[in-house]
């Protein structure tokens, strides 16, 4: 670990040309103190796992107040951008970070802002949970007890115990205890679903936010077979503020994506992920740089009017929280690329997306998603709350300066196979909440949900890129679909799965059929609206869905 300490000067630059008394002096910001740690990649619950657990309860305490402790993690973890943007505070905030080598520094250091500590079982998964909910609430760290004897140095006395609570208790009845204990103390605006990774390896990188937050931790079930867990689930959804926030991830392994995520949009809720996003009680507190506003890389006038020509135009559209691992891969900028922004991070974590902004490439262009103010899947979502949560996505958009809206409504597919379509209940919606959008795009997996109304095209995904489908065969794939679309224009429209790099997009665009144009995103969605050789299709009820809802 290399000893990060900065010292930012203040620097006054004059505008050439201008009178001494009308020079623009422009200051690089003031220095401010905080404190970095670098995490390794070893979270297993009998190794890695308890110190992690004990330094991120402590994060979310020591950053109450203001951003004191941030941590940069392994080039290989699935969020890559901790390292860019420790780097990012510390050019553009004055940031002056110390490095922190271990937790006994990092209680010195921060202990102050705990009252004391909370023992949880690491045989009782659920202990995790129920912890740092009660870390949130009494102001706790949370340690096994090989830990105690540390904090205890350091001046926390013990405020509550798990071992032996839940022991031999199923999840239902552990987390029916814990709402019956803390849920009324809790902030009801957000949820803490502390899912992901389970059994050997936990990850709970997001629950220094859920502490900051007071927020109600869980890993509940959606899956039907669970039906006290989707009971106790229910409840809890139905108490939160409307229009609130589901933050983390489903359980792997106990329930599916799917599952959760069209449980959670039936009470009109959105979805921030993932579980293991790291940061946010320290990103939360930054706001954009002065004078810094949005300027997306449009590359065509809302008014302007295409002409599609007779051949293939292909796009390509990279979700999943701008890529979640790609934006930082080589060959970036090489090829069009449309970015799905987690527009709610203009909410808790402005300086990420400052970050995306100014690295961007003049290829990159910005697009909002995903479905609305958050991941939710539309066709679930209550009438009554549609256009409450499309006009907080609207106003998101407007900030992000974004004029294409990304929708995806897995509810009934498998995965990422299956019915991914839109009823025309939910297509006439988008059209009618978002009048001033260049197109809307829709799935993740391929789709069939198509529509032009009002010279704006609805286009689904016709293929996906699995980052493990060999290169050759990715190819392949594509000229099959060029061949089997023989009228012309065809558009089509390609999601890029997260952990793609485009330098392999670079190879294979070379092996396709033409005549054929890669295009940007909103280029490609003018042209579709200017002739529609794609079928109006929406979702038939007599479709075939692996999930029905709950």
């Amino acid at each position: 670990m290399r000893r990060l300490i900065t010292a930012l000067v203040c620097v006054i630059v004059f505008t050439v040309g201008l009178r001494a008394d009308e020079a623009a002096a422009v200051a690089e910001p003031a220095p401010r103190a905080a404190w970095v740690m670098h995490f390794d990649g070893d979270w297993l619950v009998t190794k890695g796992l308890p110190e992690k657990v004990l330094l991120i309860s402590l994060q979310g305490l020591a950053n109450r107040a203001a951003p004191q402790l941030y941590v940069v993690h392994p080039k290989d973890f699935q969020w890559e951008i901790t390292e860019p943007l420790f780097e990012f505070y510390q050019r553009k905030h004055g940031v002056a970070f110390t490095e922190v080598k271990t937790a006994g520094d990092a209680l010195t250091l921060f202990a102050k802002h705990a009252k004391g500590y909370v023992i949880w079982e690491p045989s009782v998964s659920a202990s995790m949970n129920v912890a740092f909910t009660i870390a949130g609430l009494e102001d706790a760290v949370v340690v096994t007890a090989e830990q105690v004897p540390l904090v205890e140095k350091h001046g926390l006395k013990k405020i509550d115990d798990l071992r032996g609570r839940y022991t031999g208790q199923t999840d239902a009845q552990i987390y029916t205890d814990a709402y019956q204990r803390y849920w009324a103390r809790c902030t009801h605006d957000s949820l803490m679903l502390m899912g992901g990774h389970r059994g050997a390896v936990r990850m709970p990188g997001m629950a220094d936010w859920g502490v900051r937050q007071k927020m109600f931790f869980h890993d509940l079930s959606a899956n039907p077979i669970h039906a006290e867990e989707v009971a106790l689930e229910k409840k809890l959804f139905s108490e939160m503020t409307p229009l609130g926030t589901v933050f983390g991830w489903h359980a792997y392994g106990k329930d599916t994506e799917e599952q959760h995520t069209t449980l959670l949009s039936s009470y009109g809720l959105r979805m921030e992920g993932l579980h293991n996003l790291p940061n946010l009680s320290f990103n939360c507190q930054f706001t954009f740089t002065p004078g810094f506003k949005f300027k997306n890389n449009n590359h065509v006038a809302l008014d302007a009017k295409l002409t599609a020509e007779k051949k293939v135009y292909l796009a390509f559209v990279q979700s999943d929280s701008i890529g979640i691992g790609v934006w930082t891969k080589p060959g970036r900028g090489k090829l069009p690329f449309g970015w799905q922004v987690t527009m709610n991070w203009t909410k808790f974590s402005p300086a990420a997306l400052e970050y995306f902004h100014e690295s961007a490439t003049k290829n990159d262009t910005f697009i909002g998603g995903l479905s609305g103010p958050g991941y939710m899947y539309p066709n679930h979502i209550p009438a009554d709350k549609f256009d409450l949560l499309m006009d907080d996505a609207r106003k998101l958009m407007a900030t992000l300066d974004e004029h294409i809206m990304e929708i995806m409504d897995n509810s009934a597919a498998d995965g990422n196979v299956g019915n991914a379509d839109l009823t025309k209940e939910t297509v006439d919606r988008y059209y009618k909440a978002f009048p001033n959008v260049i197109g809307f795009i829709n799935g993740y997996g391929p789709a069939r949900t198509r529509d032009l109304r009002d010279k704006r095209a609805m286009i689904s995904y016709d293929y996906y890129i699995d980052p493990r489908r060999p290169r050759e065969e990715v190819a392949a794939d594509l000229n099959e679909m060029i061949a089997i679309n023989a009228k012309r224009p065809y558009f089509l429209l390609v999601h890029v799965r997260e952990s793609n790099d485009v330098n392999s997009l670079v190879e294979i665009t070379k092996q396709l059929d033409g005549p054929l144009e890669i295009v940007p995103v909103d280029v490609f969605l003018k042209l579709a609206a200017s002739n529609q050789t794609y079928t109006t299709r929406y979702q038939d009820p007599a479709d075939p869905k692996h999930f029905k809802g709950l």
